[in-house]
Parts: structure tokens; C-alpha cells; sequence
């Protein structure tokens, strides 16, 4: 027997015997890379760290090193900043000439006025009135014909209304009160206004409701009564408003004048029926006539005669006999009053159909009612 260890083999392939005290192995040591000449520094570092990842890591590691190449990190193309100069790209079209546009016309003195679109606070041009005045012409344009041979169709309903009833008065009364709520808002350039038209009316409304409840006897009390709740409303909601502090003056201003000449109308509700007859049939004469084609103190002139005269005419029909004449006298002179404001500053055709028709009516109601309470 050999007296080698069991499980020893000889030196030609022969097994050997375990050594317990044997160091285990050491792994492997891979040389490094040599350095070629005009080898990239980059790839050196790169080969390096390769080769410390492959001595540090574990089998695992290993595992996920191996890898098929779909699912390792490719680099990424280098992204050319935003701000990297675009050639300059040269148009070869030939240019096309350009079409100046062609300076607007100056309009020419005397020729019809444009209006502008109304708004609340003006427009920042310079409008037709004070072209007018630096021109030196009148902003003064008359409503024409058609607009007073309403105003007459009206007066003569009102005359009509009155020698029927109160209340057959109160139907043409009421459309004059709206007329004229809407008419004054456009005279002031403030369209559309639907709240001030809205609550001028209310309150004129208002006033007939009040004089119907409390009687002719009681009528200045309801319609002065009426007239300062809704001047004092009309404050309350234009102290509410967010507008600049000049257009919630102006706008305030103008809703209560409308509301106070809305509820200024209710007199013809209040004054004695012949009065109302007497007045409404002078003042359809006297517009009808101021709008005749002549000069303006010849046309004047010949309305207020005209007046008098109807008012002579229906007051012998009436119970105010002769003094007819006075009463239609003074409403004409209202009335023309009422016309005149009404043409003031170049309106539109709108205003010459609203304010145009009704303020020479509604401007003759307190001569009506104070006269006719006088002289009857």
C-alpha cells in the first residue's frame, strides 16, 4: 500500500488529497489593458471602470451585465441648444408692392352730419357740434315735419282722451310718458340706458297711480310727492354704481331730469278737461306751424298766432270761452320750448322721433294745469 493520503493522485493525473488548510483560491487577475498609442483618454477611463465593475461585483451583477444590448443605456445624441444660429433663410420672391390706403375725405362744409356711435361718456373725436362751432354754424337742427305732424296726432288723442274721461286720458298720457323717458336719455348722447328709461318711467307710472288714489284735489301733492321719492332713489342707485365719478354725475343727472319730466306729464291727468282740450288741439297747431318751411322768428311768430287762435276757436266750445285764447298762447309757448331743446346739438333722426315728438307736449302740461286751474 502507498502510504500517500487517501485520494491522493500522483503528479500524472493522479488525485490528490484535500488540504483543509489550503487558502482558497484566489479570482483571477485580467492584465491591464495596454495603452496604445493615440488611444483616447476617454476610452481608457472607461475600460478602467469596466474592469473595477467587474472585480467588485457580484454573480447577480454579472448577470445583469450580460445582458443582451437592448436593454442597456444607449448615449444620447447631443441635443443642439435653443439658441444655436439658424442660417439666414433668403426669400428669392420678388416683392409685391404694397396698397397704402387711401386718406378719408374731409367732409365738406354744409353737407349732412354723420352721427357717431352714442355712447355714455362721448366719443374722445371731435363731434359734429363742435366742428359746427369752430365752423361757425348753427348745432341747432329743426325734427322736420314728420315728427310734428305726430306730436299733432298726439295732442289731438290727448284732447280727445280728456273730453271722454280720466281714464280714457290716462292711455295716450302714458305712451307720451314713455316717449318721453326714452326720448331725453337719447338727447344725452346715453343709449342704450334701459335702467334709467326704465325707472324714469316707473316713476311717472308711479304718479298717475298716486293721482288716481288721492284725487284732482290732491294733485300736487302726489306728483310732487312722487317726483322727490324717486329723486332720492335715483341718488340711492347712482350712489351704487361702479362707474367713474364724473359719468355717475352725468348719468345721475340725466335720469332724474328724465323721471322729473315723465312725472311733470301726469298734470295733464290732474288739470281740468277743458283745459287739457283747449291745450293738447293749440300745441298740435303751434308744432305743425313751427315746422312750415319759413325763417325761424317768421315761423315762430306765425305758431304762436296760430295757437291763440285754436285756443279761441275750442275754448267757445269749451266753458273757457275767449280765455281759451290765453291758455293755448302759453302752451304754444311751452310747447316751443319743448322743440327747441329737442333740435339742440345735432340729434339723430331717433331723438327727432322721441324727444322731438313728446317734450313739446310734456313741456306744455304745467301751463296747462296752473291755467287751466286759474281760468276755469
Amino acid at each position: 500500500m502507498s502510504n500517500q493520503p487517501y485520494g491522493y493522485e500522483g503528479h500524472h493525473g493522479q488525485q490528490q488529497g484535500y488540504d483543509p488548510y489550503q487558502q482558497p483560491q484566489q479570482p483571477q487577475q485580467y492584465p491591464a489593458q495596454p495603452q496604445w498609442q493615440g488611444y483616447d483618454e476617454s476610452q481608457a477611463h472607461a475600460q478602467q471602470w469596466e474592469t473595477q465593475q467587474w472585480q467588485g461585483q457580484t454573480w447577480e451583477t454579472q448577470q445583469w451585465q450580460g445582458q443582451t444590448w437592448e436593454t442597456q443605456v444607449q448615449p444620447q445624441a447631443p441635443v443642439a441648444p435653443e439658441t444655436a444660429y439658424l442660417p439666414q433663410q433668403t426669400d428669392h420672391r420678388p416683392h409685391e408692392p404694397q396698397v397704402q390706403p387711401e386718406p378719408l375725405a374731409e367732409p365738406r362744409p354744409g353737407a349732412e352730419p354723420g352721427y357717431g356711435p352714442p355712447t355714455l361718456t362721448g366719443n374722445a373725436r371731435v363731434t359734429d357740434a363742435q366742428r359746427a362751432r369752430a365752423e361757425g354754424r348753427s348745432p341747432i337742427i329743426e325734427p322736420g315735419m314728420q315728427p310734428a305732424l305726430i306730436t299733432a296726432v298726439l295732442g289731438l288723442l290727448l284732447a280727445g282722451a280728456a273730453a271722454v274721461g280720466e281714464f280714457a286720458l290716462a292711455v295716450p298720457l302714458v305712451i307720451l310718458q314713455a316717449v318721453t323717458a326714452a326720448g331725453w336719455f337719447r338727447l344725452n348722447g346715453m343709449w342704450p340706458a334701459r335702467q334709467g328709461i326704465v325707472l324714469a318711467f316707473a316713476g311717472a307710472l308711479a304718479a298717475d297711480a298716486a293721482l288716481f288714489a288721492a284725487g284732482r284735489e290732491h294733485a300736487p301733492a302726489a306728483i310732487l310727492g312722487t317726483l322727490g321719492v324717486w329723486v332720492l332713489l335715483a341718488i340711492v342707485l347712482g350712489l351704487r354704481s361702479h362707474a367713474d365719478p364724473d359719468e355717475r354725475m352725468y348719468g345721475l343727472m340725466a335720469t332724474v331730469a328724465s323721471a322729473a319730466l315723465s312725472i311733470i306729464a301726469t298734470g295733464y291727468l290732474a288739470a281740468v278737461a277743458d283745459a287739457v282740450v283747449v291745450g293738447g288741439v293749440a300745441v298740435a297747431v303751434a308744432i305743425v306751424a313751427r315746422a312750415l318751411p319759413l325763417p325761424t322768428a317768421a315761423s315762430v311768430v306765425v305758431a304762436l298766432l296760430a295757437a291763440a287762435g285754436a285756443g279761441v276757436a275750442v275754448g267757445e266750445v269749451t266753458d273757457l270761452g275767449s280765455s281759451g285764447a290765453l291758455l293755448g298762447l302759453a302752451a304754444a309757448l311751452c310747447a316751443l320750448i319743448g322743440h327747441r331743446v329737442a333740435a339742440y346739438d345735432y340729434p339723430s333722426r331717433f331723438v327727432h322721433f322721441t324727444a322731438g315728438v313728446a317734450l313739446p307736449l310734456t313741456a306744455a302740461a304745467p301751463a296747462v294745469y296752473l291755467l287751466g286751474r286759474a281760468l276755469g
